[in-house]
């Protein structure tokens, strides 16, 4: 009998069952390799699908109805095979379709120990006929460093690994089965030895342009520092440069050198905020070429061409999307760390390409708090047993050493010096204030910013300085297109000496360049004013801005949770130092902070479950899963009909086949909001959904100018959502 793996439309076109095992196998194993594993990928690619040797089986892919669990099969047999550590096999097998289960228990037939003890498989013995032989697995084939209180972890962070090594191979080789057309896209990146190269040139011609002004020779030094220290051995680093001092090309030098050196695939940007994103990004794509650079977040859409070429490196890049195959990938924090704690094989494919890379942890105080400790967990685990570097990359660097457990090498050299070469502003604590003093002092500047924290302070803050053309106000009421054409109004007026008062969120401080003579910040955490403070003067127009923290009297101004710790600890600091913005304030800021937190740190306790377990491979992946959201609040996108771009994207949505395929280029017409925000729209008529996902605002009447979208009932907005997928 002739056993299939795959169905074709042509029958000569059916793909074989030994050829996908061996293939998945021997893919798997390439994967594997990077991280010394590639005889237990291996394994687990020959086992993954020998359920399919079942007589059931083959009838199905012939026509039958009969229902058949594929995947329980090797399961069992990784510990017919290989006893206790079979189970690292049983994991990937049981799971490669609908996740990494939890170890559970026998009566739940989900779990792990449930399917391993499923009594009604059907026969698959057949496979032992065309796998004659797989090979022999003992303990010392695991090539882990671990330690005591990380032994759990390392382990399930390694078989989580294999997954992604296996579910890899299996959609590559199904893809190349099934979908060849797909499968000839993929890969023909260059390798890093060639990126380097075109970086070098790229950066003499920059570097020969620049004026020679003093700012931009310590600029030059922050980047031959880079390049001196990127020579070290694989470990962690941290990038502390002040604002202005060339981070993004300094840290891309890096990266490149260091993974030169090293012989690294590939290099992650990891960064909090879509806006920073898409300037590095945009950065990476002038110096390296477009087709290298994968930008993985919601808001990235490609525009429209009808060139060839262009069509061929947007395939390419769509697919790499996938699996991250490609030199350099740009992310988010909530994409890169979602993913290192999923189960989902969708989510779990690209994880054995973070083996061997530099991954750059941009504005790394914003290391999602109640995740800090399980994720640094992974980034120690990632540095320790897969061969990768971690670059903590800030102006502002979190106290994290005494959460790990292998030494973080500063890449700058006496940083607080140039701290006081960058220095452009003068921070000033003021103290209370309410809304009518704090208005008043604003229209009286020529031009100010003044940043709150949450949507409904901004609101009414700009109730009480509107009525003029020089008055703007900015939050994520407001769709991105429609903060983009603010935005530009607001940088011209300021570039023409035009008066301008701008009433903001702290979206302004996510990676937008715009320079104002004088910023107020109202009271927060140390590390977002000193974004606020790169707002200000920053292009050294003047001798110094002028950045004034206020504490807000007013019931809206007043923070809660998180935001209100963070300020609260900013101002003991403040009380202790008069430079706020030193490294010596930012570091005690960090350690009082992080020790107020204690257990707020793992807030979901996800190391606890690991820790608590017994030395017996038994773990809760799809638990872990479930509780590891960054964005806990689940948000509804609302489309604004804004403009004509817009009307036009929305009318092929109704026929186009494939609707789905828009949702990217809606982006930039959302405002995103929470769950009863969306109820209220929706009772008040003023929602048109279409397929259950898209959600139109059909009255634009509740869609101001000024402000943005408008709710039904005057409620205290919360505070800025700025973390996106």
């Amino acid at each position: 009998m002739e056993y299939f793996a795959h169905t074709h439309e042509e029958k000569s076109q059916w793909q074989p069952l030994k050829d996908h095992l061996q293939a998945v196998a021997n893919l798997a194993r390439e994967f594997g390799d990077s991280f010394d594993a590639g005889k237990l990928a291996y394994i687990a690619g020959l086992l993954h699908d020998i359920g399919k040797y079942s007589k059931e089986f083959q009838q199905r892919l012939h026509g039958s109805n009969i229902r058949v669990d594929h995947s329980t099969a090797g399961a069992q047999e990784a510990i017919k095979l290989y006893g206790k550590f079979g189970k690292i096999f049983s994991y990937v097998i049981a799971g490669h379709h609908s996740g990494l289960p939890d170890i559970g228990s026998k009566a739940n037939e989900s779990s792990l120990e449930g399917r391993l003890n499923k009594k009604e498989l059907y026969n698959y013995d057949a496979y032992k006929q065309e796998i004659i032989q797989l090979p022999s697995f003992e303990q010392k084939d695991i090539c882990l460093e671990l330690t005591r209180d990380t032994l759990n972890f390392a382990f399930a962070f390694f078989i989580r690994m294999i997954y992604s090594c296996v579910v890899d191979a299996d959609f590559l080789d199904t893809e190349n089965a099934m979908a060849k057309n797909r499968a000839l896209i993929r890969g023909g990146h260059p390798e890093i030895s060639e990126l380097y190269e075109v970086f070098e040139l790229e950066m003499d011609k920059k570097l020969k342009k620049a004026k020679k002004t003093a700012i931009n020779q310590y600029r030059t030094q922050i980047l031959e520092q880079c390049l001196g220290k990127a020579n070290s051995n694989i470990g962690m680093f941290s990038l502390t440069v002040p604002t202005g001092g060339g981070k993004t090309l300094s840290s891309l030098a890096f990266a490149l050198q260091h993974a030169l050196k090293n012989r690294l695939k590939r290099i992650i940007y990891v960064i909090p905020y879509t806006s920073i994103i898409e300037q590095n990004a945009k950065v990476f794509k002038e110096v390296l070429g477009e087709s290298c650079v994968l930008e993985h977040h919601s808001n990235f859409q490609f525009k429209d061409s009808e060139d060839e070429t262009f069509t061929n490196m947007k395939q390419k890049l769509l697919l790499s999307a996938e699996n991250w195959d490609i030199p350099i990938v740009v992310t988010t924090n909530v994409q890169f760390f979602e993913s290192l704690f999923s189960n989902r094989s969708s989510r779990c494919r690209k994880l054995h390409n973070l083996s061997r890379s530099v991954i750059i942890l941009d504005e790394a105080q914003m290391l999602p708090t109640q995740y800090l400790k399980p994720c640094l967990a992974a980034l120690e685990e990632l540095v320790r047993n897969y061969k990768t570097s971690i670059v903590l990359s800030t102006a502002t660097q979190p106290e994290l050493a005494k959460f790990l457990k292998i030494p973080i090498v500063e890449i700058i050299e006496q940083a607080e010096l140039l701290y006081e070469k960058f220095r452009r502003v003068e921070v000033h604590n003021i103290g209370s204030y309410n809304d009518e003093q704090l208005a008043s002092e604003i229209l009286q500047k020529k031009q100010a910013l003044c940043i709150v924290n949450s949507r409904k302070h901004a609101q009414l803050l700009y109730e009480n300085i509107k009525g003029s053309l020089e008055a703007f106000h900015l939050s994520a009421r407001m769709c991105p297109v429609h903060r983009t054409i603010k935005l530009n109004i607001i940088r011209e007026r300021l570039s023409n000496r035009q008066p301008c008062k701008v009433i903001s969120t702290q979206l302004i401080e996510a990676g937008v360049d715009i320079d104002f003579p004088i910023v107020y910040r109202s009271l927060t955490g140390i590390d977002s004013i000193a974004q606020a403070a790169g707002r200000c003067n920053r292009e050294g127009l003047i001798k110094y801005g002028q950045v004034y923290v206020f504490k807000s009297t007013e019931k809206h101004g007043k923070t809660q949770g998180w935001l209100n710790r963070t300020a609260e600890v900013a101002e003991m600091v403040m009380k202790d130092q008069i430079d706020i913005l030193s490294l010596e304030a930012v570091k005690s800021y960090f350690k009082i902070l992080y020790d107020i937190e204690g257990d707020g740190l793992d807030q979901k306790g996800i190391l606890k479950s690991f820790q608590e377990l017994d030395y017996d491979l038994s773990f809760p992946f799809a638990e872990v899963a479930e509780k590891f959201k960054i964005i806990e609040n689940t948000m509804v996108s609302i489309i604004i009909p804004y403009d004509d771009r817009c009307m036009e994207l929305l009318e092929r949505i109704k026929y186009d086949p494939y609707p789905l395929s828009l949702q990217r280029d809606l982006q930039p017409y959302t405002v995103s909001v929470y769950q009863y925000e969306f109820m209220e729209l929706l009772q008040a008529r003023v929602i048109e959904s279409l397929y259950g996902v898209f959600h139109i605002l059909s009255d634009m009447t509740y869609y101001d100018d000024d402000v943005g979208l408008l709710m039904i009932q005057d409620r205290s907005y919360t505070n800025e959502i700025l973390i996106f997928e």
